[in-house]
């Protein structure tokens, strides 16, 4: 079986690129099939996040695919158009070219594109962020006009998926009715790949949020909480790892609330270690595709706690038994089961033990089977 995706970059350190490389490298490796990759904004200089293996074959295409913004109205709109239509003839190109028999894009990335090429492939778009806020882009912009344009826009992009994909993929359940247009669609979660370096103790006075700083991880609310937080737990301390736009922003915020014991950390290369020397993992996130941290941290034995937006945290976290899921907003109770578990380490620890058990349900063999019965199913 010959298999294509289409991406627009692995170089940074999200979990899309992550658990990209990871389908990839198991459907070369341990189902022999023949896996290609074509990276669309990469250039062969940049070096990808996660390593792949090399019976992948990774094409780079190496496109300005956002060249448009150096430039101003009216020029920006033909420079947009132009790039598109190049994207487009590369991408159909290279296809033709292979002639796979499984397609497969990413929802939030020119998946309308990816299902219009005409070849005999079928069409796979698998979904990583929730649609409610696949292409929102402007959508809470101030401009009428552009408010009008975004949703056009993407009211376009979606009927074109559900009309062309052979399939759409989501990652819940909830997402899934949200696809009801859809010729077919089947949910099947991710997996954590990550290999465990030792299972936590639950007993440091450390609490770990994982994930880029950008705005919709709610990195924000999650300030909001520490600071209540703390003032009963003066001896516990809340690290977060990632890096991002908001880096500078959420320092200074910390700086001027004077809040203690909490840091903000690049992200690592071994996140097992962080993980193993953690006793609780807090997500605030507003949406998340799946939320890839909290089953890395329950495969650990941590317990989690998490605000339950769409759509992610809730099909992972089993409430009061490996955690919390918190109703979506409520930053008091929040924070009052941040508190509960700070206090209760025999709590902790009974978490902890279903928090393993919760974690072997997302093995990878268990979830690329799914993925294999789907192709073949295709085909």
């Amino acid at each position: 079986m010959k298999i294509v995706y289409i991406v627009e970059s692995l170089v940074l350190r999200g979990g899309c690129e992550r658990i990209v490389t990871e389908k990839a490298n198991y459907l070369a490796d341990k189902l022999g099939y023949d896996i290609y990759i074509i990276v669309c904004s990469q250039h062969s200089k940049q070096k990808n996040a996660f390593s792949l293996s090399n019976s992948v074959k990774q094409i780079n295409l190496g496109l300005p695919l956002y060249s448009q913004y150096q430039y101003k109205y009216p020029m920006r709109l033909w420079i947009k158009k132009k790039t598109a239509s190049n994207l487009r003839k590369s991408i159909t190109d290279r296809v033709r070219a292979i002639n796979p028999d499984i397609l497969i894009g990413m929802g939030h990335f020119k998946a309308n594109v990816i299902c219009s090429i005409d070849c005999r492939a079928k069409k796979v778009i698998e979904c990583h962020e929730a649609r409610l806020f696949t292409q929102s882009g402007l959508a809470n912009h101030p401009n009428k006009l552009s408010k009008l344009f975004t949703k056009l826009n993407r009211l376009r992009y979606f009927h074109t998926i559900e009309k062309k994909a052979d399939i759409v993929v989501t990652l819940t359940e909830g997402d899934k009715l949200l696809w009801s247009k859809a010729k077919r669609v089947e949910v099947i979660p991710n997996f954590s790949n990550l290999e465990v370096s030792k299972i936590s103790l639950c007993n440091s006075k450390r609490v770990i949020a994982v994930g880029r700083l950008s705005w919709e991880k709610g990195y924000d609310r999650l300030i909001e909480i520490w600071q209540h937080v703390i003032k009963e737990a003066h001896d516990w301390h809340l690290d977060i790892y990632g890096e991002g736009d908001l880096e500078g922003n959420l320092i200074e915020v910390i700086r001027k609330r004077n809040i203690k014991n909490i840091r903000i950390l690049p992200s690592t290369n071994d996140i097992s270690q962080e993980y193993s020397k953690s006793s609780i993992c807090v997500m605030t996130s507003y949406f998340e595709g799946f939320a890839l941290v909290l089953l890395e941290a329950l495969k650990h034995g941590v317990p989690c706690i998490a605000f339950d937006c769409p759509f992610g945290p809730a099909s992972i976290i089993k409430n009061n038994q490996c955690g919390y899921i918190i109703k979506n907003g409520d930053t008091k109770l929040f924070v009052e089961k941040l508190g509960l578990l700070i206090h209760n380490e025999e709590m902790r620890k009974e978490f902890s033990k279903y928090a393993i058990k919760r974690a072997d349900e997302f093995a990878i063999d268990t979830i690329m089977k799914k993925w294999n019965n789907i192709f073949e199913s295709l085909l």
